[in-house]
């Protein structure tokens, strides 16, 4: 008996991600931010064999189900997306047809007790995406300077300095913080409780510190080149970022990998010997339609950007 599939995340941008990857019977994917699965699930259900990858080891109950009930081949690995290579190299499982990777926060995560990703109710200050991890919001907020709180919050939480001086302030006047309820008072005794009509002054904050406790762009910036050395000529990757620093390095990846010189403008003779390995598909960004938009508002930061990989000669 096929389960119910409406108790299943749908990801943002399903459509048109399956569209940019063009998968075929046969091919290999991977799905380098598994979560429960939903664009595994898609993939498989073409006849793709896929390799999900994801850091966080309570989505794969949830993937695996879903994945069972398709009939095409895959594996799961809990892994960081920044060890594309190393995992598809120890499993035989290169090169590929196809990478996506669908950035930030799942709706289960977010929804999820003890995680410490929201800051509606009392949790943990945690953050973690693997719980192996060392490092929790809670040893941030606890133990950085000053002036290294202000640096997170202007640079990940795109904080306006007056804003982040005052914050990071009030976390330190408020230690020790132990739960999501102290971080986010802290926050609202800084900056004040702002109108309905705007964002919770203390999404933010909460972005920024998990960004940093997952070291998410740097993961992001690692993988990039991976997913290049691993795609087959004619392969495709396809990112979904949901916040500008992401578009950002994804952007700067896809037009300086598109160019078959990097040297600085005014430089009158290259000599990068920089060779283009891509070409984008599509000339802008997709975003997610009002429709979508409509019945899934989280989605409406969403961008998806996808290159092909060029064979180069010899």
């Amino acid at each position: 008996m096929v389960a119910d599939l409406h108790i299943y995340h749908m990801p943002v941008l399903v459509d048109e991600a399956i569209s940019a990857l063009q998968p075929h019977p046969g091919g290999k994917y991977i799905d380098g931010t598994l979560g429960e699965g939903g664009f595994a699930e898609a993939l498989v259900s073409l006849g793709g064999d896929v390799l999900g990858l994801d850091a966080d080891p309570e989505v794969f109950p949830i993937a695996s189900r879903r994945l069972e009930q398709r009939s095409g081949t895959f594996s799961l690995v809990q892994a960081n997306f920044a060890d594309l290579v190393s995992v598809a190299t120890t499993l035989g499982f290169r090169p590929v047809d196809g990478i996506i990777l669908d950035l930030g926060l799942s709706s289960r995560q977010l929804q999820a007790e003890q995680r410490g990703f929201t800051f509606q109710g009392e949790q943990p200050l945690d953050m973690r995406f693997d719980p192996a991890q060392e490092v929790t919001a809670a040893d941030l907020v606890n133990e950085l300077p000053e002036e290294e709180l202000v640096d997170l919050f202007r640079t990940y939480g795109e904080e306006d300095t007056r804003s982040a001086r005052a914050i990071a302030r009030s976390i330190i006047a408020s230690r020790p913080l132990r739960t999501t309820r102290d971080l986010s008072q802290a926050v609202q005794d800084a900056v004040g409780q702002r109108s309905a009509a705007r964002i919770n002054p203390a999404t933010k904050v909460f972005m920024s510190l998990r960004i940093t406790v997952n070291a998410e762009l740097q993961a992001l910036e690692t993988a990039l080149p991976q997913a290049l050395e691993l795609l087959a000529p004619g392969g495709r990757l396809v990112v979904i970022s949901y916040h500008s620093l992401e578009d950002r390095i994804v952007k700067r990846f896809a037009q300086e990998e598109s160019r078959n010189c990097i040297c600085p403008p005014r430089q009158p003779v290259c000599n990068c010997g920089h060779i283009a390995r891509v070409r984008a598909v599509g000339r802008r960004s997709v975003t997610p339609s009002l429709d979508e938009i409509t019945r899934n508002p989280a989605s409406r930061s969403a961008r998806l950007r996808a290159v092909e990989r060029v064979s180069i000669a010899a």
